[in-house]
Protein backbone atom coordinates (compact mmCIF):
# COMPACT_ATOMS: atom_id res chain seq x y z
CA UNK A 1 0.00 0.00 0.00
CA UNK A 2 1.27 3.45 -0.90
CA UNK A 3 2.31 5.75 1.92
CA UNK A 4 0.89 8.72 -0.03
CA UNK A 5 -2.83 8.87 -0.65
CA UNK A 6 -5.81 11.11 -1.26
CA UNK A 7 -7.44 12.09 2.02
CA UNK A 8 -9.16 9.19 3.82
CA UNK A 9 -11.38 9.02 6.92
CA UNK A 10 -8.50 8.39 9.36
CA UNK A 11 -6.48 11.46 8.28
CA UNK A 12 -9.66 13.54 8.55
CA UNK A 13 -10.27 12.30 12.10
CA UNK A 14 -6.65 12.99 13.05
CA UNK A 15 -7.01 16.43 11.50
CA UNK A 16 -9.87 17.27 13.88
CA UNK A 17 -7.95 15.96 16.89
CA UNK A 18 -4.89 17.93 15.84
CA UNK A 19 -6.87 21.17 15.58
CA UNK A 20 -8.33 20.69 19.05
CA UNK A 21 -4.93 19.97 20.63
CA UNK A 22 -3.10 22.91 19.02
CA UNK A 23 -5.92 25.29 20.00
CA UNK A 24 -5.72 24.03 23.59
CA UNK A 25 -1.93 24.37 23.73
CA UNK A 26 -2.10 27.87 22.26
CA UNK A 27 -4.54 28.89 24.99
CA UNK A 28 -2.14 27.57 27.64
CA UNK A 29 0.79 29.41 26.05
CA UNK A 30 -1.20 32.64 25.90
CA UNK A 31 -2.03 32.27 29.59
CA UNK A 32 1.64 31.77 30.53
CA UNK A 33 2.79 34.70 28.40
CA UNK A 34 0.16 37.09 29.76
CA UNK A 35 1.18 36.15 33.30
CA UNK A 36 4.79 37.06 32.47
CA UNK A 37 4.13 40.28 30.55
CA UNK A 38 5.55 42.41 33.37
CA UNK A 39 9.01 40.76 33.04
CA UNK A 40 9.15 40.17 29.27
CA UNK A 41 6.48 41.96 27.22
CA UNK A 42 8.26 41.14 23.93
CA UNK A 43 7.00 37.56 24.19
CA UNK A 44 3.74 38.88 22.79
CA UNK A 45 5.45 38.79 19.35
CA UNK A 46 6.20 35.12 19.83
CA UNK A 47 2.57 34.52 20.82
CA UNK A 48 1.37 36.31 17.67
CA UNK A 49 3.59 34.06 15.56
CA UNK A 50 2.29 30.88 17.18
CA UNK A 51 -1.29 32.15 16.99
CA UNK A 52 -0.97 32.59 13.21
CA UNK A 53 0.23 28.99 12.93
CA UNK A 54 -2.80 27.73 14.85
CA UNK A 55 -5.16 30.00 12.91
CA UNK A 56 -3.95 28.65 9.58
CA UNK A 57 -4.21 25.10 10.93
CA UNK A 58 -7.83 25.74 11.83
CA UNK A 59 -8.65 27.28 8.43
CA UNK A 60 -6.63 25.05 6.11
CA UNK A 61 -8.23 23.09 3.30
CA UNK A 62 -7.89 19.41 2.50
CA UNK A 63 -4.99 17.99 0.51
CA UNK A 64 -4.98 16.22 -2.82
CA UNK A 65 -2.17 13.93 -1.76
CA UNK A 66 -1.27 13.46 1.90
CA UNK A 67 1.29 11.21 3.52
CA UNK A 68 -0.05 8.20 5.41
CA UNK A 69 3.27 7.51 7.09
CA UNK A 70 2.81 7.60 10.88
CA UNK A 71 6.25 9.18 11.26
CA UNK A 72 5.20 12.10 9.04
CA UNK A 73 2.14 12.69 11.21
CA UNK A 74 4.27 12.58 14.37
CA UNK A 75 6.84 14.97 12.87
CA UNK A 76 4.20 17.40 11.66
CA UNK A 77 2.17 17.33 14.86
CA UNK A 78 5.15 17.57 17.23
CA UNK A 79 6.80 20.20 15.07
CA UNK A 80 3.73 22.37 15.49
CA UNK A 81 3.07 21.68 19.17
CA UNK A 82 6.54 21.82 20.71
CA UNK A 83 6.97 25.64 20.52
CA UNK A 84 3.63 25.97 22.31
CA UNK A 85 5.30 24.37 25.34
CA UNK A 86 7.80 27.23 25.76
CA UNK A 87 8.00 28.62 29.31
CA UNK A 88 8.48 32.43 29.33
CA UNK A 89 10.91 34.07 31.73
CA UNK A 90 12.60 37.43 32.21
CA UNK A 91 16.24 36.41 31.73
CA UNK A 92 16.55 37.02 28.01
CA UNK A 93 18.61 39.02 25.54
CA UNK A 94 16.55 41.92 24.18
CA UNK A 95 18.78 42.12 21.13
CA UNK A 96 16.85 39.10 19.83
CA UNK A 97 13.66 41.14 19.37
CA UNK A 98 14.53 42.36 15.81
CA UNK A 99 15.33 38.77 14.82
CA UNK A 100 12.02 37.60 16.23
CA UNK A 101 10.19 40.34 14.35
CA UNK A 102 11.99 39.49 11.08
CA UNK A 103 11.11 35.81 11.48
CA UNK A 104 7.52 36.71 12.25
CA UNK A 105 7.21 38.85 9.12
CA UNK A 106 8.78 36.16 6.91
CA UNK A 107 6.59 33.35 8.24
CA UNK A 108 3.39 35.42 8.04
CA UNK A 109 4.31 36.54 4.51
CA UNK A 110 4.78 32.91 3.48
CA UNK A 111 1.48 31.91 5.10
CA UNK A 112 -0.35 34.67 3.25
CA UNK A 113 1.09 33.29 0.01
CA UNK A 114 -0.17 29.82 0.92
CA UNK A 115 -3.47 30.99 2.40
CA UNK A 116 -5.60 27.87 2.97
CA UNK A 117 -2.96 25.66 1.34
CA UNK A 118 -1.07 25.72 4.64
CA UNK A 119 -0.67 22.34 6.32
CA UNK A 120 1.15 20.40 9.01
CA UNK A 121 1.47 16.87 7.64
CA UNK A 122 3.44 16.37 4.44
CA UNK A 123 0.98 16.84 1.57
CA UNK A 124 0.43 18.50 -1.79
CA UNK A 125 -2.06 21.31 -1.21
CA UNK A 126 -0.93 23.23 -4.28
CA UNK A 127 2.43 24.43 -5.59
CA UNK A 128 3.51 27.98 -4.69
CA UNK A 129 6.35 29.51 -6.70
CA UNK A 130 6.02 33.28 -6.35
CA UNK A 131 6.88 35.85 -3.67
CA UNK A 132 9.08 34.46 -0.91
CA UNK A 133 8.84 31.03 -2.53
CA UNK A 134 10.89 32.36 -5.44
CA UNK A 135 13.82 32.92 -3.03
CA UNK A 136 13.84 29.63 -1.10
CA UNK A 137 11.49 26.66 -1.39
CA UNK A 138 10.44 26.73 2.28
CA UNK A 139 10.46 30.37 3.44
CA UNK A 140 7.91 29.72 6.17
CA UNK A 141 10.35 27.40 7.91
CA UNK A 142 13.08 30.01 7.59
CA UNK A 143 10.78 32.41 9.43
CA UNK A 144 10.11 29.76 12.06
CA UNK A 145 13.81 29.17 12.70
CA UNK A 146 14.41 32.88 13.20
CA UNK A 147 11.37 33.24 15.46
CA UNK A 148 12.08 30.19 17.62
CA UNK A 149 15.78 31.02 17.92
CA UNK A 150 14.92 34.53 19.04
CA UNK A 151 12.30 33.20 21.45
CA UNK A 152 14.95 31.01 23.05
CA UNK A 153 17.33 33.97 23.35
CA UNK A 154 14.54 35.93 25.04
CA UNK A 155 13.63 33.03 27.33
CA UNK A 156 16.80 31.00 27.98
CA UNK A 157 16.39 27.84 30.03
CA UNK A 158 17.30 24.17 29.80
CA UNK A 159 13.64 23.29 29.19
CA UNK A 160 13.20 25.77 26.36
CA UNK A 161 16.53 24.83 24.77
CA UNK A 162 15.60 21.14 24.90
CA UNK A 163 12.18 21.46 23.32
CA UNK A 164 13.39 23.87 20.63
CA UNK A 165 16.39 21.68 19.77
CA UNK A 166 14.03 18.75 19.27
CA UNK A 167 11.73 21.06 17.32
CA UNK A 168 14.59 22.08 14.98
CA UNK A 169 15.42 18.43 14.24
CA UNK A 170 11.77 17.71 13.50
CA UNK A 171 11.44 20.75 11.24
CA UNK A 172 14.34 19.60 9.08
CA UNK A 173 12.72 16.15 8.89
CA UNK A 174 9.44 17.85 8.02
CA UNK A 175 11.05 19.67 5.11
CA UNK A 176 12.37 16.41 3.70
CA UNK A 177 8.97 14.73 4.15
CA UNK A 178 7.26 17.55 2.27
CA UNK A 179 9.85 17.40 -0.52
CA UNK A 180 9.21 13.67 -0.90
CA UNK A 181 5.53 14.39 -1.61
CA UNK A 182 5.96 17.55 -3.67
CA UNK A 183 8.66 16.12 -5.91
CA UNK A 184 6.01 13.85 -7.41
CA UNK A 185 4.50 16.93 -9.02
CA UNK A 186 6.19 18.03 -12.27
CA UNK A 187 5.53 21.67 -11.43
CA UNK A 188 7.44 21.34 -8.19
CA UNK A 189 10.30 19.54 -9.92
CA UNK A 190 10.61 22.50 -12.27
CA UNK A 191 10.38 24.91 -9.33
CA UNK A 192 13.19 23.03 -7.54
CA UNK A 193 15.40 23.49 -10.59
CA UNK A 194 14.77 27.24 -10.59
CA UNK A 195 14.98 27.65 -6.78
CA UNK A 196 17.88 25.49 -5.66
CA UNK A 197 17.83 26.10 -1.92
CA UNK A 198 15.28 24.81 0.56
CA UNK A 199 15.88 27.07 3.56
CA UNK A 200 18.96 29.32 3.30
CA UNK A 201 20.30 30.73 0.00
CA UNK A 202 23.73 29.31 -0.91
CA UNK A 203 23.73 27.03 2.16
CA UNK A 204 20.79 24.60 2.27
Amino acid sequence: MSDISPSRPLPRILDVVEKFVVALLLSALAYRIFLSMDVNPWNILFLIGEATVVLFVLLRRGAGLISLRPVDWVIGFAGTCLPLLLIPNGNGWLGAVPILLAGLLISIGAKLSLRRSFGIVAANRGIKTSGLYAVVRHPMYLGYFLTEGAALALNPSVWNASILTLWAILQLSRIHAEERILMQDNRYQQHAVRVRYRLLPFIY
